[in-house]
């Protein structure tokens, strides 16, 4: 049963993905319209993540028995260390698991971790059946013997990015977007955010970037890196697509104010070159990185001097952290990367 409290009257909070995390969730990829005409590259793209996981913290990995025995076969052949892998039987719709997956809230003294619970509808009900990555977080909270916050309004993982300090950054694009909560003012989205994480303030951004299917993923444009820094994707091109929205969302970061009142320290991330497939442009960008225990996994697209510029510019936003690249030139067909498919649980 889901608890009748608010988490944050509780005393839970949501933590910044830097602080120690006890785990990593993902969901294997299964449905072959994700990655149309390109699937058959992607279980073993996938396996080599969870690889590149495995070398520095546990990875808990949803997917239906049927899948199992490949997918272990893959992450082994890929060079994971199965010790630190584990499979559960939770029948999924898509690999998405940052935003279909639980998002897990700590206490603040006695450290307790639990799930929050929201509804998940596609991304605005774009793509169907999605029941089952809507029962994951259930699921989780079942099998970890997780107490369960449910809250009946639609919200992703990808949608929202903390400083684990009362500071939650968004976009408008997403969470005002009629698709998702119709009946929801910004006001009562501000209230839910701050009921559930612990947040005090949210920081809003406008638009996201062209191709993104998730309607502006924060994700995907700006991230905290430290309490009062910020690490932002830049286009300078004006003749880019994504000069636009970036200029605003530069224009925003400007205007924000940590919780002591002084400007955040802003760091420019650079984009990859614009490509796609089948004259679709993909939602490239080096804003969707991981950061685990001891690194941070960096998306790359097999643009070496870009590639090589984001990770040195993140280098620097997390000194003491191994910097991996990890090849997604097949995984962004899928509309996401690397920290759209994964989703941490604090330690």
């Amino acid at each position: 049963m889901a608890a009748p409290a608010h988490p944050a009257a509780l005393g839970f909070r949501l933590p910044a993905e830097w602080e120690p995390q006890a785990a990593i969730w993902v969901s294997w990829p299964r449905r072959r319209a994700t990655w149309p005409g390109r699937f058959a590259a992607i279980p073993p793209a996938f396996a080599r993540l969870v690889a590149a996981i495995s070398r520095f913290e546990p990875v808990h990995i949803n997917a239906a028995r049927p899948l199992q025995a490949r997918a272990r076969k893959l992450c082994a052949e890929a060079g994971a260390d199965l010790a630190r892998v584990t499979f559960h039987d939770h029948p999924t719709d898509d690999a998405w698991c940052r935003d279909h997956g639980p998002i897990f809230v700590k206490h603040r003294r006695s450290g307790e971790v639990a799930v929050t619970d929201w509804r998940f509808n596609a991304w605005g009900g774009k793509y169907h059946p999605f029941d089952r990555d809507d029962a994951i977080p259930a699921r989780v909270a079942r099998e970890l013997g997780l107490r369960r916050f449910a809250r009946p309004m639609v919200l992703e993982g990808g949608s929202i990015d903390t400083n684990g300090r009362g500071l939650l950054l968004t976009t408008e694009q997403c969470l005002l977007n009629p698709n998702r909560n119709p009946s929801l003012s910004r006001a009562e989205i501000e209230r839910a955010l701050r009921e559930m994480f612990g947040i005090r303030r949210v920081l809003w951004l406008g638009e996201g970037i062209v191709g993104d299917d998730t309607d502006g993923h924060v994700d995907d444009i700006a991230r905290f890196f430290r309490a009062d820094a910020i690490v932002a994707a830049a286009e300078p091109d004006p003749r880019d697509a994504n000069h636009r929205a970036l200029r605003d969302v530069w224009e925003r970061l400007r205007s924000f104010r940590t919780a002591s009142g002084k400007k955040f320290e802003l760091v420019p991330l650079p984009m990859p070159r614009g490509f796609g497939f089948d004259g679709r442009r993909v939602p490239a960008t080096y804003a969707n990185f991981l950061v685990i225990n001891g690194a941070v996994l960096v998306p790359t697209f097999r643009q070496p001097r870009r590639d090589a510029e984001a990770c040195a510019v993140l280098g620097a936003c997390f000194p003491g952290r191994e910097i991996v690249p990890v090849d997604c030139r097949e995984i962004i067909w899928g509309l996401g990367a690397i920290h759209c498919l994964t989703q941490q649980q604090p330690a």
